[in-house]
């Protein structure tokens, strides 16, 4: 119908934002349902917030506080109002460097995912194609997963895989992961958008399948 709301995603990012780029572009397109309604971000000069701007998306900086990894309780509350107020349904991180804490995950119950460059649970935590390569993996990947209060330790709701080649370095290794994420993150996000989701303990029915890279 017409007059029908449409799917609000709020998208929180600390960095350059191509994963929130390939997100609002497949939004653009039609291939995801939905709509970014608000980019937020707890770093001044963040490269997804210029991203946003280019579109015409708001986009707002708002400090983080006193804590270098979470949100104090006055931004956590300043970054619930801006959401709250945007109408947000789904709140999509893209590279933030902040962990949430029950407060904030309590606010936005179920309806908050990130993606990981990992096939978790595998390599949770900070640059984990580096942790890959060093362990010797043939493959490695990414993964959207709902945010808990853990660390990379929600319901798995999409994967892919990407081999590790021999002549790989980090960087090699990082790009083709990320060139993974831009395809995996707008496709979990459309199936969330359309009501194809359904979770299940801690398994999730209805995600995009697991697929292979080619080299």
């Amino acid at each position: 119908m017409s007059g029908e709301r449409k799917f609000i995603l709020g998208v929180l990012g600390s960095g350059r934002g191509s994963n929130f780029v390939a997100v609002a572009e497949a939004c653009r397109a039609g291939a995801v349902p939905a709509e970014v309604g608000l980019v937020l971000s707890d770093v001044a000069e963040a490269g997804i917030l210029e991203q946003a701007r280019r579109r015409g998306i708001q986009a707002q900086f708002i400090p983080p506080g006193k804590f270098r990894t979470r949100l104090d309780e006055e931004a956590e509350q300043a970054y619930l109002a801006a959401l709250r107020a945007a109408r947000v349904d789904l709140i999509v991180l893209a590279g933030f460097m902040r962990v949430l804490k029950p407060p904030f995950l309590d606010a936005f119950a179920g309806r908050i995912i990130n993606i990981h460059p990992s096939l978790l649970p595998s390599f949770p935590g900070l640059e984990a194609w580096k942790q890959a390569l060093a362990h010797g993996v043939k493959v490695t990947g990414c993964t959207v997963h709902w945010v808990d209060a853990g660390v990379d330790s929600g319901p798995i709701i999409g994967q892919q895989a990407v081999p590790v080649l021999d002549e790989d370095t980090p960087e090699t290794l990082h790009q083709r992961i990320q060139e993974a994420e831009h395809a995996l993150y707008p496709r979990c996000v459309g199936a969330i958008a359309r009501g194809e989701i359904r979770l299940q303990g801690r398994r999730v029915f209805g995600g995009p399948p697991g697929v292979i890279r080619g080299a």
